[in-house]
């Protein structure tokens, strides 16, 4: 088994009351039928910055907008497994990487 990480970038924000708790209960019926292959929820993103050799650059470029890490057999399992993911029903994309363990 291997990691994988889960980049959310896009997908619509929530306006009203009624539509957050709607997009809650979807990401909560998302990670609960992951079930065990979750092995961090993760967590949306904020600001951000760009830093090269030169410095700061500004905001990152990406629109990483959330994260999670998952585990699964192959990178076409994990990707299978996010086939339904709440934040493609809101026009958003997720990209799934594989992770390189170091140690």
């Amino acid at each position: 088994m291997a990691n994988y990480l889960l980049a959310y970038t896009g997908g619509g924000i929530a306006q009203s009351e009624a539509e957050r708790e709607a997009a809650m209960a979807a990401w909560g019926g998302f990670f609960q039928k992951l079930g065990p292959a979750v092995v961090e929820v993760g967590n949306p993103v904020g600001a951000s910055a760009s830093i090269t050799t030169t410095g700061t650059n500004g905001p990152a470029a990406s629109g990483l907008t959330g994260y999670s890490v998952i585990s699964a057999e192959s990178l076409d399992a994990a990707t299978a497994l996010v086939a339904d993911c709440p934040v493609l029903a809101s026009g958003g994309k997720v990209d799934v990487y594989e992770t390189i363990p170091v140690m």
